[in-house]
């Protein structure tokens, strides 16, 4: 199972790593008014996109695996689990708005300024803290 786990970090980093520069791009993406650069900015979203969903879904895939390797019947009295669990579908979600943002900008629909996403970049920070307290302090 070390193994596993090993791999869940491994792609659990990935993804973030797409998470945290993909609504960078975005506050980038706003502020750009010449044409070269909306469409160099196209083209990264869209690429670090699909690289970020290989790893989510990889990452979830682990999880899982982790999830029914261990003792389910232990993990489910521990109050830790479902919180992470919930804290991981909205970060899920928050994954597929950013694909939806990727597409509001490829046909120049974007209507939000470079505020709006510098806010919007800050999300996943707080669900990476709180996962990361959830599964290595086990406070619940």
């Amino acid at each position: 199972m070390l193994w596993i786990k090993a791999f869940h970090i491994i792609f659990m980093v990935t993804w973030f790593a797409g998470l945290f520069y993909l609504p960078r791009l975005f506050v980038y993406h706003a502020a750009c008014d010449d044409e070269p650069g909306n469409a160099r900015f196209k083209i990264m979203e869209r690429k670090l996109y699909a690289i970020m969903t290989i790893g989510a879904g990889l990452t979830i895939l682990f999880g899982l695996w982790l999830l029914f390797g261990y003792h389910l019947t232990t993990l489910q009295t521990r109050l830790w689990l479902p919180i992470k669990l919930v804290l991981v579908a909205s970060l899920i979600g928050y994954h597929f708005y950013c694909g939806h943002l990727v597409s509001v900008f490829r046909d120049d629909n974007n209507r939000r300024s470079h505020v709006f996403y510098r806010w919007f970049n800050e999300f996943p920070t707080i669900i990476l803290i709180a996962v990361v307290l959830l599964a290595v302090v086990r406070p619940f």
